[in-house]
């Protein structure tokens, strides 16, 4: 089917049950309220879309499809609040792209195996670094760094956490935030507008891909869809008014989601 003929076919909800209508978008909207703010969103959609009944194939396409919109709204709203760095950003896209596409590469000769026993001992540490420093990305302070420091840094964490969503992905946007925080010194309002355009950037990226073969359900990403951009409008709003206060919490909630998933992951392996 080409592409035209399936955007011909967009409102197509007869062949959809409206309980799973309602259940998917509730997920969504869940995963978007939770990503615009700390990333890891799509934990929760992706599921939803798969226990929904499509292959598996069209669940990532479909997650793809409501991740990608839903994070321009979210996008949109640090940008115009002034909470992204464009220099920063803009290093971190190019490099990222260039990491994505070494670990797809990469994942096609490794066992991601090994790498998901290897985030289930750095995650924790992760977590309990975030928890106890309490003061951790309260303020910006970029400014101290070098210029030079900072393109090297940027490159790093495009490069780094690109490669890893090409490999692996899951939590993708959580450790971005964290490596803007933590190596760049933004705060964690700034830190999570930078995650957000990189990510879409990596989300639109693997969107047309999914679209041009057909592996977008419209029927039911679409509504679906309206939902994940109320949830990044509302969880994007929390984040500009309360900062750290709400980043902080939903940030160790999404690692926890990444740890079931990658348990969950290994268990199914097994």
């Amino acid at each position: 089917m080409h592409l035209l003929e399936i955007m011909a076919n967009v409102i197509d909800l007869d062949v959809v049950e409206w309980k799973v209508i309602v259940f998917v978008c509730f997920f969504v909207f869940l995963a978007g309220l939770i990503d615009s703010i700390a990333g890891g969103g799509g934990l929760i959609s992706l599921p939803a879309y798969i226990a929904s009944g499509l292959p598996v194939h069209m669940a990532l396409g479909c997650n793809k499809f409501s991740s990608a919109l839903g994070t321009v709204i979210s996008s949109l709203r640090f940008w115009r609040n002034k909470k992204v760095h464009l220099k920063t950003v803009v290093i971190s896209i190019i490099c990222a792209l260039i990491g994505s596409a070494a670990g797809a590469r990469v994942v096609l000769f490794v066992d991601d195996y090994i790498f998901r026993i290897i985030l289930l001992v750095i995650i924790p540490v992760v977590a309990a670094f975030v928890f106890l420093k309490k003061d951790f990305g309260t303020i910006n302070q970029v400014k101290s760094l070098s210029q030079k420091r900072l393109v090297i840094v940027s490159a790093l964490i495009g490069l780094g956490i690109g490669f890893y969503d090409g490999f692996l992905g899951p939590g993708t946007g959580t450790f971005l935030i964290f490596s803007y925080a933590l190596l760049l010194r933004f705060d964690l309002i700034t830190a999570s507008g930078n995650a957000k355009l990189v990510n879409l950037a990596s989300n639109l990226g693997a969107l047309i891909m999914f679209l041009i073969h057909g592996q977008v359900y419209f029927a039911l990403a679409v509504p679906a869809t309206f939902f994940g951009i109320v949830g990044n409008f509302i969880g994007s709003g929390l984040a500009l008014r309360k900062g750290s206060k709400v980043i902080r919490p939903v940030f160790l909630i999404a690692l926890a989601l990444l740890v079931i998933s990658l348990i969950l992951s290994l268990i199914n392996k097994a």
